[in-house]
C-alpha cells in the first residue's frame, strides 16, 4: 500500500493526515530518518517555514530530506511547504534556509496578517469538477516562475498559487482545512503513481 508521509514537526500534520486516509493511502508522520526512508512520497505542511526548516536541522533530517527531494521523492508542500520547496524566497528572515528543488520565486506572506485570510473557488489543471476551494492564511505568492516549472492554478489577478515540477508539487493554499481531497489525491495519482 502506498504510505505517504507528512513532515511532522510543526504544522498541519493531523489534517494532511486525516485526507490522506480518505483518498485511500497510509499517512505517515515523519520525524526520523527511518520514516523519511519508508514513505513513497513527503508532504511538507502548512505551519511555520522558519520553524519547520530548523527543526528538521536540529533533528537531522534538513539534509537528508533535501537530498531526497533532489534524488526524486514525490514532494507535494502546501503553504510553507511550498515556501520550503522554493529555490529563493523574497522576504524571509536573514539565513532562512529551503530544502529547494523548485525553480520558483516565491514571497513569503503575500497577503498580510492572519486578519486577511480568505477563501475563494479556483481551477487547477488536472482537477475535473467543480472548482477548490482554496484557503489562503498568511500565505505565500509565486512571483515568478523558471523554466522547468508549470502553473496550475493562478488567481482571478493571474498570481500563480500553484506549481509543479518534476517530482514536485507546491501550493500556497491549505486544501486540507477545506475538505478538498483533490489535491492529495492528484498528488497520489500523478507523483505517486
Amino acid at each position: 500500500m502506498t504510505r505517504v508521509g507528512v513532515l511532522a514537526f510543526q504544522g498541519d500534520v493531523r489534517e494532511h493526515l486525516a485526507t490522506l486516509s480518505e483518498v485511500g493511502v497510509t499517512g505517515v508522520p515523519v520525524k526520523t530518518l527511518a520514516e523519511l526512508q519508508s514513505v513513497d512520497g513527503l508532504i511538507l505542511p502548512g505551519g511555520e517555514s522558519t520553524t519547520i526548516a530548523k527543526l528538521s536541522r536540529i533533528f537531522g533530517l534538513f539534509d537528508p530530506i533535501k537530498d531526497a527531494i533532489a534524488a526524486g521523492l514525490p514532494t507535494f508542500g502546501t503553504c510553507a511547504g511550498l515556501i520550503l520547496l522554493a529555490d529563493k524566497i523574497l522576504d524571509g528572515i536573514e539565513g532562512q534556509e529551503t530544502f529547494g528543488g523548485l525553480d520558483v520565486v516565491v514571497r513569503r506572506n503575500a497577503f498580510g496578517h492572519q486578519t486577511e485570510s480568505f477563501e475563494i473557488d479556483l481551477e487547477f489543471r488536472g482537477i475535473e469538477g467543480a472548482p477548490l476551494t482554496a484557503a489562503f492564511i498568511r500565505a505565500p505568492i509565486i512571483e515568478s516562475l523558471g523554466d522547468s516549472a508549470e502553473a496550475l492554478a493562478t488567481l482571478p489577478d493571474g498570481r500563480v498559487v500553484a506549481v509543479r515540477q518534476r517530482n514536485i508539487l507546491g501550493i500556497s493554499f491549505h486544501p486540507e482545512v477545506t475538505d478538498e481531497s483533490r489535491v492529495h489525491e492528484l498528488f497520489v495519482r500523478e507523483f505517486i503513481g
